[in-house]
C-alpha cells in the first residue's frame, strides 16, 4: 500500500524516463496494449529505416508523430500493433561498402566477386541497428523490434517476385530502350519519382553557350545561297553534349530571321540564323543595330560595341533538312545512317522563352532530342560508336567521361563534380569545348548561366540523361485511376495529397524499374538469346520447378535449392535459399522451345521493394492470405512519414496497391516538414549544424524534444530545430505542470487527502472548481477532435495553454489558500479532488505526445488512490468529455475576468510597476449590466490578481477614456494612392462616438475630395489615449485603465509584501515545512519599521511567525535590498 502521494524534490525528466522504461519492461506494457480483449484493430505500417546510417534529429519528429497517433488510438481502445521493419538493399549500403573496401562499382566481379560482395552489404546493412534500437527505446517510440521485416530476407523477396509477376499478367510491364536519368557517381539508373525528391533540383552555375553551326551549301540550300555563308545559332547549357550533336531542331511556325553582324570573339564577319522574336535578347549588352548594311563596314576590330544588321526572315519549315558541318569535328560519325544526320529538322517542343529558337540536339542525352530524332524522316542516327565487344555505346560512358579517341577531351569526365576533389581540373570540360569553339569561330556567346539541374539524390552529385535499356511499368495507363484513388486518402497537410501528389499522379510517367546494382531484389526475368520469349518467375516453388526442367534440358547440373521444401512456410526452410544476384544469375532456365534462357542483370528499384511492404511483411499470398484479400491488415489506417516521401515510399506504395489490388493501401497520411537548424539552413555533418538526437534527449529529455517538436508549428511545416525552446518547453510547460502536482501532492499529504472520500457532484462544487472542470472537459473535446482529424499541434498548443495559464496561472493561484488554509471541511476536499481530476486527466491527454512524464503523473495519483485498476496510462482510455459539465457561460464570464486582468498586469509591466505593489483603483469600461454584474461577481478575484483597492465601472456616457483610431496604411495605402494622407487625415478625425459606430457597425463612411468612401474596422487600429494619471490597455474588445498614483499607505503596503515575499524564499532555502512556525528578526530601517508595524498582522498571518523583533545590529541575517531600500533578514523555527 503506497502511503501519500510522491512529492519530488526537482523535475529530473531524464531521471523519469529511466524509471518508466523499466517500469513498462517489468510490467510488459507495450505487448498488453495491442492484445486487449474485444478490441478492433488499427492498422499502422512502419516506414522501414536503413540501418546502415545512424539515425538524425529529424527521425525523432517522424517516430513522435507516428507514436503519438498509436497511443492515442491504443487510448480509444484499439489494438494497434506495430511491426517494424529494416530496408536493407539499395544505393546507400552500397556506396558505404564500396568506400569501406576501397573499391569501385567497376571492380565487382573482378578485385571481388559478387558474392563477397553480396556478404559484405549484408554484413553493413545492421551496421547500426544498436543505434536506432536505442533512440526507439530513449524517445519511447513503441515499436515491435522482435519479428521485423527485413527486405533481404527471402519470403521478402518472394513476395515482390510475385508483384512483378501480376504486373507482368496485367500486361503492364515491359522493356523499352529510352534517355533515363542515370547517376554516374551511383553507377545507377534513375525513376523519375526518385528524380522528384525534394532538394533533387539544386540551382547551379554553369557555362553555356550559344554555339555557331555552319550552313552546308548545296542543292536543299539553294533559296538562301545568296546569304552563304552562314550559321544556325544554337544554345545549350551542357557544352559537353556539343561533340554528340547529330541534329538542330526547329519550330515549325517559327520566324527566324538572318542577320549580318560579327563574331565578338574572332571579330569575324558572319550571318547568323536565329529566332526573330530573340534578336534583341541574344544581340543584347555588346551588338547594337543598325539601319543600313553599309554601316557595317565602319566597325573596326577594337571597337567595344558591335553592329547588326537584318537581311530577311523566312519560317521553321523553310529551313528543314538544311545541312550543317559536324561542330565536334573529333568526334567520329554515326555508327547508322550517317547521311541522315547533321541537319535542320522541325520539333513541337521548341520554344522562343529562351536561347536562340533553335535547339541544339544530342538523341544520346536528351528525352525530347531523342523522341525527335526517332520521329523525324528520315530518322536522325543517334552519335554512337561501337565499342571492343561491338555493343554500341554514346560517347561518354557509364562513369560520365568521354570514351578515347575523340581529341582533346578524350578520357576527361563531363562534370566536374565526378572527380575526386583531389584531382579535380580547374576548368571543366564544358569550359574547355566552349574556348575551343572561340577559338574556331564557332562560338557567339559564352557567358555562365545559373538553372536548375537534377542531382542523385543519394550522392548528390548531378545527374545525366543517358540511353540504357530497361524495364519499366506503365504507370503512364493506369495514372487517371491512381488518381482517383487517391482522393480517398485523408492527406495532412491536404495540399500535399491534393497538390503536390495529385499533380503528380496526373501525370506519372512509366516507371523504370531497372537498376544496374548488385545489392537487392533481383529482376526475376529471364530471357532467351534472341529476347523473343521472356519468363517472369513468382515464387521459389515456381524457380524451382523451372530449374528441375532446366536440368532435364542439361543447362543446369543440378538445384541450388534443393533442401528447399515446397509448402514448408518455417523460417528454417527459407533460411536455407537466398535470392540474391550471386545466386540467381548461375541459374539458366529452358524456353518453350529448349532454348537456354538467362536472368536480366538488373536488380529492382528499391523503392519497388518499399513499397511492396504491406504485403511481403506478412509473406503475402504464401502466408497470412485473408490479412490482405479479407482487409483485415490492408488498407492501413495510418503511416507518416518526412515530406520526401511523398515522390518515395508514398508514391509507391499507392502505385503498387493500384496497380496490383485496384486500391489504396493507406487511410491516412501525415506528411512532416523537413528539420533545419535554427537559422533555417539545412542540417549537415559538412557544416557543422546538425543537431545529435541522443545528446538532446539526454540533456533535457525525449518528452521535452518530442512536445517541443510537436507544439512548435505543424508537422508538416519545417521546423527550425532551436535548442533554446527544448529548454523552455522542459521549463515552461513540464516545468509548471510539475509545480502545479508538487503543489497538490504536498498539501494533500499534510491533510492526509488520498481520494477516499465519494467524488462531489460537479454543481455542489465552488465556480472556481465548476470553471476549471469545465475548461477541462472542453479542453478534452477540442484534443479527441484534433487527434482524431490527425492534428497534433493544435492539440498539444490547447494543453499548453490550460496547464499554463487556466491551470496554473489561474486556478492553482486563486485556489491556493482553500488548500493550506483552514480545516478539511467540504470546500478543502473539493478543491483536491477538482486538482486531482485535472492531474490524472491532463495525464491522459498528454501521453501520446509525451509518454514518459504521463506515465510518471499518473503513476504518482494512481498509486495513491487506486480510482483506475489499470497498470498504465496508456493501457487507460481517453477521458471522455461530458458535455452536461461544460458551461460555456460560465468559461466566457471567468476568461473575460483573466482577460481584465492580463490587460491590467500589462499595464504594470509597460510602467514598471511590480504587482506586490498594491495601486489605487481599476478603472473598467462596460457595455450593459449584464456585463456589470458579470464583473461585479468576480470583482474579488480581480482585485486580488491586479492588487488594486477598488474597481470603478464607466458606462458609454460618463466615460472619461478617449478614444483614437489609427489607419492602418499596408491595407489602405494601396487602395487609396495619392489621396491616402487626406484619407488618413479624415479617419484621425474620427470622434469618439463615431469610433463607437464604427466598432458596433464595423465600417464608416467618409467624405474625401468630393467622394465617398468606405472605411471598414479592418482598415483601423482603434486604442484609448493615457492620461494623467491613468494607464490604459486594450485588446480591441476589451479595455481597463490603472490608476498609477501612490500615496504612503499603498507604498508601505507594498514595502510589506515584498519582505513578506523575502521571508517566504528564505523559509523555503531553509528547507522549513510550510506548517512550521516562525520568529522574525529585523535589522532596523526607519521605513522598513514603519510599513511593517502599519501591516503587522498581514505579514504574520502570511508567514506564520509568532513574533516579530527589530533590531539596531543584525549580523546573521540574509541581506535585502529593493527600490532603493536595504536591510537584513533572520527567522527562526518556533
Amino acid at each position: 500500500m503506497i502511503m501519500g502521494f510522491r512529492e519530488p524534490k526537482n523535475l529530473s525528466l531524464s531521471s523519469i524516463s529511466s524509471e518508466i522504461l523499466d517500469f513498462w519492461s517489468k510490467n510488459d506494457i507495450f505487448s498488453k496494449s495491442f492484445n486487449k480483449e474485444n478490441s478492433s484493430d488499427f492498422i499502422f505500417y512502419e516506414g522501414p529505416p536503413s540501418a546502415n546510417g545512424k539515425p538524425g534529429i529529424h527521425h525523432v519528429m517522424a517516430r513522435t508523430i507516428k507514436d503519438a497517433f498509436c497511443r492515442y488510438k491504443t487510448l480509444k481502445g484499439y489494438n494497434v500493433k506495430r511491426k517494424a521493419g529494416w530496408d536493407t538493399h539499395g544505393l546507400p549500403v552500397e556506396l558505404g561498402v564500396e568506400k569501406d573496401l576501397g573499391i569501385s562499382k567497376d571492380d565487382i566481379g573482378d578485385k571481388i566477386s559478387i558474392s563477397e560482395y553480396n556478404n559484405a552489404c549484408k554484413k553493413a546493412v545492421m551496421k547500426y541497428t544498436s543505434d536506432w534500437e536505442s533512440l526507439t527505446s530513449k524517445m519511447g517510440y513503441w515499436i515491435d523490434l522482435s519479428d521485423p521485416y527485413v527486405t533481404y530476407k527471402p519470403k521478402y523477396m518472394e513476395t515482390v517476385w510475385w508483384l512483378i509477376k501480376m504486373i507482368s499478367e496485367k500486361e503492364l510491364l515491359y522493356k523499352g530502350y529510352t534517355i533515363q536519368p542515370y547517376s554516374p557517381s551511383a553507377g545507377s539508373g534513375l525513376s523519375s519519382h526518385e528524380l522528384n525528391q525534394p532538394g533533387a533540383y539544386k540551382q547551379i552555375s554553369d557555362t553555356s553557350v550559344i554555339a555557331q553551326f555552319k550552313c552546308i551549301k548545296n542543292d536543299t540550300s539553294a533559296r538562301f545561297n545568296h546569304l552563304y555563308p552562314f550559321y544556325f545559332l544554337a544554345w545549350t547549357t551542357t557544352p559537353w553534349t556539343l561533340p554528340s550533336n547529330t541534329a538542330l531542331t526547329v519550330g515549325a511556325n517559327i520566324e527566324y530571321s538572318f542577320i549580318k553582324t560579327f563574331n565578338q570573339y574572332t571579330k569575324e564577319k558572319i550571318t547568323v540564323v536565329l529566332a526573330n522574336s530573340l534578336i534583341e535578347k541574344v544581340f543584347a549588352k555588346n551588338f547594337f543595330n543598325v539601319k543600313y548594311e553599309v554601316e557595317l563596314e565602319a566597325f573596326k576590330k577594337s571597337d567595344s560595341k558591335i553592329p547588326y544588321y537584318f537581311i530577311s526572315s523566312c519560317k521553321g519549315t523553310d529551313i528543314e533538312n538544311l545541312r550543317y558541318e559536324r561542330i565536334w569535328d573529333e568526334s567520329p560519325l554515326p555508327i547508322d545512317n550517317p547521311e541522315n544526320a547533321f541537319r535542320v529538322i522541325l520539333g513541337d517542343f521548341v520554344t522562343t522563352e529562351d536561347g536562340t529558337g533553335i535547339v541544339h540536339t544530342a538523341p544520346t542525352f536528351g528525352v525530347d532530342d531523342y523522341r525527335v530524332a526517332k520521329s523525324s524522316k528520315p530518322e536522325v542516327p543517334p552519335l554512337q560508336v561501337l565499342d571492343s565487344n561491338s555493343n554500341k555505346i554514346p560517347l561518354v560512358d557509364l562513369k560520365g567521361k568521354f570514351i578515347d579517341g575523340i581529341g582533346m577531351i578524350s578520357g576527361k569526365y563531363v562534370k566536374n563534380e565526378y572527380y575526386d576533389e583531389d584531382n579535380m581540373p580547374e576548368k571543366s570540360v564544358d569550359v574547355e569545348i566552349a574556348i575551343r569553339l572561340k577559338e574556331k569561330n564557332l562560338a557567339f556567346k559564352v557567358e555562365k548561366y545559373s538553372h536548375s539541374y537534377p542531382h542523385c539524390w543519394r550522392t548528390d552529385k548531378p545527374v545525366l540523361y543517358y540511353p540504357m535499356e530497361s524495364w519499366f511499368i506503365k504507370v503512364s495507363e493506369l495514372n487517371r485511376r491512381m488518381f482517383n484513388l487517391n482522393k480517398n486518402i485523408n492527406w495532412k497537410p491536404n495540399s500535399t495529397g491534393e497538390g503536390r501528389f495529385g499533380n503528380w499522379l496526373k501525370s506519372a510517367n512509366d516507371w523504370n524499374l531497372s537498376r544496374s546494382r548488385f545489392w537487392g531484389v533481383p529482376l526475376p526475368i529471364w530471357v532467351n538469346e534472341e529476347n523473343s520469349e521472356y519468363k517472369i518467375i513468382g515464387s521459389v516453388e515456381e524457380l524451382i520447378k523451372e530449374i528441375n526442367i532446366s536440368i532435364k534440358k542439361g543447362y543446369m547440373k543440378s538445384n541450388p535449392f534443393s533442401s528447399f521444401k515446397i509448402g514448408n512456410m518455417s523460417e528454417e526452410n527459407y533460411d536455407n535459399i537466398d535470392l540474391h544476384k550471386n545466386i540467381v544469375d548461375e541459374i539458366i532456365l529452358s524456353s518453350k522451345d529448349g532454348q537456354p534462357m538467362k536472368r536480366e542483370k538488373d536488380i529492382i528499384d528499391v523503392w519497388f521493394e518499399s513499397g511492396s511492404m504491406p504485403y511481403a511483411q506478412i509473406h503475402y499470398p504464401f502466408e497470412n492470405k485473408d490479412l490482405i484479400d479479407k482487409n483485415i491488415n490492408f488498407p492501413a489506417d495510418f503511416i507518416a512519414e518526412g515530406v520526401d516521401q511523398t515522390r518515395g515510399w508514398f508514391y509507391t506504395l499507392h502505385a503498387i496497391s493500384s496497380l496490383v489490388f485496384n486500391s489504396i493501401s493507406y487511410k491516412n497520411v501525415v506528411s512532416n516538414g523537413l528539420v533545419l537548424d535554427k537559422t533555417g539552413q539545412k542540417m549537415s555533418k559538412r557544416l557543422g549544424n546538425a543537431v545529435d538526437p541522443f545528446e538532446m534527449i539526454d540533456k533535457y529529455s525525449a518528452d521535452a524534444v518530442r512536445w517541443y517538436m510537436i507544439s512548435n508549428s505543424n508537422p508538416w511545416d519545417n521546423l527550425k530545430f532551436d535548442e533554446e525552446g527544448v529548454a523552455e518547453v522542459k521549463r515552461k510547460f513540464f516545468g509548471t505542470l510539475q509545480n502545479v502536482y508538487s503543489f497538490f501532492s504536498l498539501y494533500a499529504n499534510i491533510d492526509g487527502f488520498e481520494y477516499k472520500e465519494d467524488p462531489i457532484e460537479i454543481k455542489q462544487r465552488p465556480e472556481l472548481d465548476r470553471w476549471i472542470i469545465s475548461e477541462l472537459n472542453t479542453l478534452i473535446k477540442q484534443v479527441d477532435n484534433d487527434l482524431g482529424n490527425y492534428d497534433l499541434t493544435p492539440a498539444t498548443r490547447n494543453i499548453n495553454d490550460f496547464v499554463q495559464e487556466k491551470l496554473s496561472n489561474w486556478y492553482v493561484r486563486l485556489s491556493r489558500r482553500r488548500f493550506w488554509k483552514g480545516d478539511y471541511n467540504m470546500d478543502k476536499i473539493s478543491a483536491y479532488q477538482t486538482l486531482y481530476e485535472c492531474l490524472v486527466k491532463i495525464s491522459k491527454l498528454i501521453s501520446p505526445v509525451a509518454p514518459f512524464y504521463s506515465e510518471h503523473i499518473f503513476q504518482s495519483l494512481n498509486l495513491v488512490s487506486n480510482i483506475e485498476e489499470i497498470d498504465s496510462v496508456h493501457l487507460s482510455n481517453f477521458p471522455d468529455s461530458i458535455s452536461k459539465i461544460i458551461d460555456d457561460k460560465l468559461e466566457n464570464k471567468i476568461n473575460k475576468i483573466r482577460t481584465i486582468c492580463s490587460l491590467a498586469l500589462s499595464i504594470r509591466k509597460k510602467e514598471k510597476i511590480k504587482v506586490r505593489q498594491p495601486l489605487r483603483k481599476i478603472i473598467i469600461p462596460i457595455k450593459n449590466n449584464d456585463e456589470l454584474a458579470e464583473i461585479e461577481n468576480a470583482k474579488s478575484q480581480i482585485l486580488s490578481e491586479i492588487n488594486v483597492k477598488s474597481v470603478e465601472f464607466l458606462d458609454r456616457k460618463d466615460s472619461i477614456l478617449v478614444k483614437q483610431v489609427k489607419p492602418n496604411f499596408k491595407l489602405l495605402g494601396p487602395r487609396y494612392g495619392k489621396i491616402i494622407n487626406k484619407v488618413a487625415d479624415e479617419i484621425k478625425k474620427l470622434s469618439n462616438k463615431e469610433i463607437e459606430r464604427l466598432e458596433n457597425e464595423e465600417h464608416v463612411t467618409l467624405q474625401v475630395g468630393g467622394k465617398e468612401l468606405f472605411i471598414s474596422i479592418s482598415d483601423v487600429e482603434v486604442n484609448y489615449k493615457d492620461i494623467d494619471g491613468l494607464s490604459v490597455a486594450t485588446n480591441g474588445k476589451q479595455t481597463v485603465a490603472l490608476d498609477l498614483s501612490l500615496d504612503e499607505e499603498l507604498i508601505e503596503e507594498g514595502i510589506t509584501r515584498e519582505i513578506v515575499n523575502r521571508i517566504q524564499n528564505i523559509r523555503k532555502n531553509h528547507g522549513f515545512d510550510v506548517t512550521d512556525n516562525i520568529e522574525i528578526n529585523i535589522k532596523k530601517s526607519p521605513i522598513v519599521e514603519k510599513a511593517l508595524k502599519s501591516n503587522l498582522d498581514y505579514i504574520k498571518d502570511e508567514t506564520l511567525a509568532i513574533k516579530l523583533y527589530f533590531s539596531e545590529n543584525l549580523d546573521e541575517g540574509e541581506i535585502i535590498e529593493f527600490d532603493n531600500i536595504k536591510t537584513a533578514i533572520s527567522i527562526n523555527k518556533v
